[in-house]
């Protein structure tokens, strides 16, 4: 069984607005609510009739965007907006990290979760960074660009570069 496929939806004007199931993205189309932009070699196939797997789609009316969505923090969008690393010492991370631990009153929110590795999160346990002789790599922060660290959570198709950055694309790619 083959992994599912993702494609990416663009808005009318072009931006990024998500990335769904490739069977969802071809609903989309044959509901002519989006119109396909970029295809796989892979294929659906019905009865009567035969439409290519889409990697990318772009919605035929224009929807707008509340400024203040914010991604869910959960173990897999903080990997992705730490690029997979501790943010004390650099090593590969493991596990979450409260900065101000739950039990001090910290909130499990961007600016107070970061990815980090089994030995300094035991280190740490339940104390600040400084009262554990340790510092934070970069201040954490709310990702700007969610359909970006959507990407970043799994494989993406080298079609999507054009709209979310050859950066995003390039760390992690399925083959075509």
């Amino acid at each position: 069984m083959s992994p599912t496929r993702r494609a990416l939806v663009l808005n009318a004007t072009f931006e990024p607005l998500g990335i769904v199931s490739s069977r969802r993205a071809v609903l989309l189309v044959l509901d002519t609510k989006a119109e396909l932009i970029h295809a796989t070699e892979r294929v659906f196939r019905a009865e009567r009739v035969c439409v290519p797997e889409p990697s990318v789609v772009r919605l035929v009316r224009y929807v707008k965007v509340p400024y203040n969505y914010r991604v869910a923090v959960n173990r897999r969008t903080v990997f992705a907006r730490d690029g997979g690393r501790c943010q004390y010492c650099g090593a590969s991370a493991e596990n979450l990290d409260h900065v101000i631990p739950r039990s001090k009153g910290g909130p499990h929110t961007w600016e107070n979760v970061v990815a980090a590795c089994r030995p300094c999160n035991t280190r740490k346990e339940d104390r600040l960074p400084h009262e554990a002789g340790m510092e934070l790599r970069s201040t954490p922060v709310a990702p700007r660009h969610r359909v970006q660290l959507l990407a970043l959570c799994g494989s993406t198709s080298e079609d999507w570069a054009d709209y979310l950055g050859s950066e995003v694309v390039g760390r992690r790619r399925i083959s075509a």
